[in-house]
Order: C-alpha cells, then sequence, then structure tokens
C-alpha cells in the first residue's frame, strides 16, 4: 500500500470512527440484556476481543449461539455500532450473541480480518460447554464489511469440514471488490457510499490488487457455491451495493443454497443503524426470526 492510501485510511478512521458508533436514538436497546460478558479469543493473526450478549429468559439446555461482525469498511474498529442488533437478536432469537472486534486495516489487512474471524467462529464452536452455549447450534452474520467477513468464514468451514453454521446473514454486502466502485450505481443522487471512500477501503484492506478476485476477498466472483449455508440476504433499494448483494443472492440460490432474499425499499446502506426507523426494525426483526427459526431456539 502506498504511503498516501495509508494516510487516507487513518483519516478516515479518525472522521468515522466516531459518526459509526452513532446509532438512532429510537434503535437503541440498552435495557436488554441487563448486562454483557468480555471475552477474548487467541487466533492465528493475534488475540482478538469480544464482547458476549446473553439471552434474557433462561432454559434446561444451553442457548445456541450466533457469532456477529460488525461493518466500517474494514478500516473503522467499531463493534459497538452493533450493540443494538446484538441486544436485539440476543432477546428475540433467544441466543448469546457474541459480536467481535476483529482487527482492521490498513494497520492489519487481508488476510489478518478473515484469519481471525474464522478462527473465533472455529473457537466458539469448540468451546460451548466452557462458555454456556450450544456450539453444534451456530450462526454467523454481520453488516457490510462484517457481512464479506461472514461469507469468507462460510467459505472457509465448508472447504475445511470444521463447523457446520445453520445460517449465515449477510447485511448490505460488499462481495465484489474487484470492480471499479465507479461502475456501482445507486438510484439516488447522493448515496452514502462514494466510489473515492469504496476505493479508501478497498486499497486500505486489499493493498495487493492481486487479491481482490480472492473468493475469500470477492465472495461474489466464486464459481462453486454449492453446500455453503443457509443464507438471509439482505439489501437496500438505494445502495451502491444493492447489485452485487442481489446476484449473490441468486447466485447462491442457483447452486442449491436455501435463500431468504428481502430488498428493503427507499432506504441506503447502513439503514439498519441510522434509519428510517420502521425499514431498521423490520430488518433486524427479520435476523431475529430467521435466527430464531434456524438456530430452533
Amino acid at each position: 500500500m502506498s504511503f498516501s492510501s495509508t494516510v487516507q485510511a487513518r483519516g478516515v478512521q479518525l472522521l468515522l470512527g466516531r459518526v459509526m458508533s452513532r446509532v438512532h436514538k429510537d434503535l437503541r436497546a440498552t435495557e436488554v440484556p441487563t448486562h454483557t460478558e468480555a471475552l477474548r479469543v487467541e487466533t492465528g493473526a493475534g488475540p482478538v476481543a469480544c464482547t458476549v450478549y446473553r439471552p434474557t429468559t433462561t432454559t434446561e439446555t444451553p442457548a445456541p449461539v450466533y457469532v456477529n461482525f460488525h461493518g466500517g469498511g474494514f478500516v473503522v474498529a467499531r463493534p459497538e455500532q452493533d450493540d443494538h442488533i446484538c441486544r436485539s437478536i440476543a432477546a428475540t432469537a433467544g441466543c448469546v450473541v457474541i459480536n467481535v472486534d476483529y482487527a482492521v486495516a490498513p494497520q492489519r489487512p487481508f488476510p489478518a480480518p478473515v484469519t481471525q474471524a474464522y478462527d473465533v467462529t472455529a473457537w466458539v464452536a469448540d468451546n460451548g460447554t466452557a462458555g454456556g452455549w450450544d456450539g453444534s447450534r451456530l450462526a454467523v452474520g454481520g453488516h457490510s464489511a462484517g457481512a464479506n467477513l461472514t461469507a469468507a468464514v462460510c467459505r472457509l468451514a465448508r472447504d475445511r469440514g470444521t463447523f457446520t453454521p445453520r445460517l449465515q446473514i449477510l447485511d448490505s454486502a460488499p462481495l465484489d471488490q474487484l470492480a471499479d466502485p465507479a461502475t456501482k450505481r445507486s438510484l439516488i443522487a447522493k448515496p452514502l457510499l462514494t466510489p473515492g471512500l469504496m476505493r479508501i477501503f478497498t486499497d486500505a484492506y486489499v493493498p495487493d490488487p492481486a487479491d481482490r478476485s480472492d473468493p475469500l476477498v470477492s465472495p461474489a466472483l466464486a464459481d462453486d457455491l454449492a453446500g455453503l449455508p443457509p443464507a438471509l440476504v439482505i439489501t437496500a433499494e438505494n445502495d451502491r451495493l444493492r447489485d452485487e448483494g442481489d446476484a449473490y443472492a441468486k447466485a447462491l440460490e442457483a447452486a442449491g443454497v436455501p435463500v431468504t432474499h428481502r430488498v428493503f425499499e427507499g432506504v441506503d446502506h447502513y439503514f439498519t443503524h441510522t434509519g428510517p426507523v420502521p425499514a431498521a426494525r423490520e430488518a433486524i426483526t427479520l435476523m431475529a426470526t430467521t435466527l430464531r427459526t434456524a438456530l430452533g431456539a
């Protein structure tokens, strides 16, 4: 990565860090669950801090578990931006939620975030007894960059035969890092994601252009999707990333993967955090109810 690209990415970290930790006041859910727990997981790319949310109701058997990866263009490390989603899912889906604070670029470019995301999920699957959850009933998901990591984790789990997520949630995912961002169109004049910002994200996360066609970086370019976990794919009508999300949902379905695909009308990227509130609540409820069914909670 060039010096100027590094400086630009660090500038985005400083400028967007606080902004991305803000969530619409009507979406916050701080009272449920009443407390969270800190967790530290060792991975092949260094230790990773996580936050654990537990369901409000107790059962005779351990609850299933959902591993969440936040967004931020692979550059902004703000897992707290998903606090409202994690709380809602824990309370509504009846599962333990583990929110992962994975490493970000430019300090830690690809493949470090993928390694951490996979290793944390594998650890969660293998350590249910110690953690107090059922690692055999596991799902994984995320927003934006976190959704991209979700797709990578599911591919690695399939290829290595290590664990089998019962569901993957892909919310507004960047799935083609090879295409020029200027070719990704929106239905509105000023969408949240600009080509310039998207280039900064890509240059920081995948500084070697040769890596941008890797299926772990650009899942939409893969031609071997059979055997991946069932998917909930959420796209936003006005998002520059909508087309690749829609196409990926169709490709998964064509490969025999069970897919629930929902396009939310009249909204842009990050709507599950900043609103409009009715659409955001509907999307989060869809995540929770789909999880509850998939995990048998």
